[in-house]
């Protein structure tokens, strides 16, 4: 059929295409733009399955004699017999498991190749088959990918076979879902009911923690060095252990005063959530008084000093 998929008169289609198709009548449809463009959904439905090898959207002229010279050398074949199907995806995937197919059998070869074989197909009737396999994306770039490398298909009687190529868009960001979905709590309203009163229990503040924001004043600096800063933080429980809560570098820049004076360095801050806390209660409120150490780091980034790159003799 050469259709745009959109129904202007007559009954509608769809029943009689599902009649003939279970007459063993094999429909192929070809998407042509019409003035509403083209249903692609509608010529999947109407087609034979699958409709990947059933389905050509808006061939030009050069594929639209290729497909029909496929479609020639496979309707003038009755069937297919010893059918060997080698799938190979690309370096991106490995393959973790294979379904087992609606017909044939198929092993995996390695982990990037399978290979399905199939008896006969399509002998005595319009026949379809489908192998369903998964990936495991090994790569380290996202984007979309694609999933097959190769597809080779070999028969008996020659035939010729057209595979889709599925692609997947792949995101190799890290996931970090650091709250949980609330437990529900069921309740019912009873028939002819206006209102319910209903105890729902406890629930807790979440994702609690605090913030330390700290000034510091650097002695003693000399006009036009610049100075490196390390901010270290670490709490400390009970028995007086320390336990790292966080460590920040910074550069601060050089002052233009004509001597050395102190600079004074604002609002360094830490997060310390309250499920880090080692005072010994409970994490899920603030109400405990947690103790903290810190310790920092100054030195000069800027020196005249020059290491010797000569040694002259006399």
């Amino acid at each position: 059929m050469f259709t745009d998929g959109n129904t202007t008169t007559g009954a509608p289609p769809a029943p009689v295409a599902a009649s003939a198709k279970a007459q063993g009548i094999i429909i192929y449809c070809i998407g042509l733009v019409g003035s509403s463009g083209v249903d692609v959904n509608t010529l999947n439905t109407w087609a034979s399955a699958p409709s990947a090898s059933h389905v050509a959207v808006t061939p030009d002229a050069a594929e639209l004699e290729e497909l029909f010279a496929e479609l020639a050398a496979n309707i003038s074949k009755t069937g297919a017999t010893n059918i060997v199907l080698d799938d190979v995806v690309t370096n991106d995937f490995n393959i973790t498991s294979i379904q087992t197919p609606t017909a044939g059998s198929a092993t995996m070869l390695n982990a990037t190749s399978l290979r399905w074989s199939i008896p006969e197909l399509g002998v005595i009737a319009s026949e379809s088959a489908s192998l369903e396999f998964f990936v495991r994306h090994v790569g380290t770039t996202p984007g979309t990918k694609p999933v097959n490398a190769s597809i080779t298909y070999t028969d008996d009687e020659g035939n010729v076979a057209n595979f889709p190529s599925p692609t997947v868009s792949v995101e190799c960001d890290v996931v970090v879902n650091p709250e949980e979905c609330p437990t529900p709590v069921n309740l019912s309203i009873d028939g002819c009911s206006d209102s319910v009163l209903v105890d729902m229990g406890d629930t807790y503040l979440e994702s609690l923690g605090r913030i330390i924001q700290m000034d510091v004043t650097i002695k003693n600096v000399c006009p036009g060095k610049r100075v490196a800063l390390a901010a270290i933080l670490s709490e400390v429980d009970e028995d007086g252990m320390e336990y790292p809560r966080g460590m920040k570098a910074m550069t601060i820049p050089a002052h233009n005063f004509p001597t050395c004076r102190d600079v004074l360095v604002k609002c360094i801050k830490f997060v310390v959530p309250e499920d880090l806390d080692v005072s010994g209660g409970s994490t899920a409120a603030m109400c405990n008084q947690r103790n903290f150490k810190a310790r920092f780091i100054a030195h000069n980034v800027d020196t005249d000093f020059s290491c010797c790159e000569s040694v002259l003799t006399f």
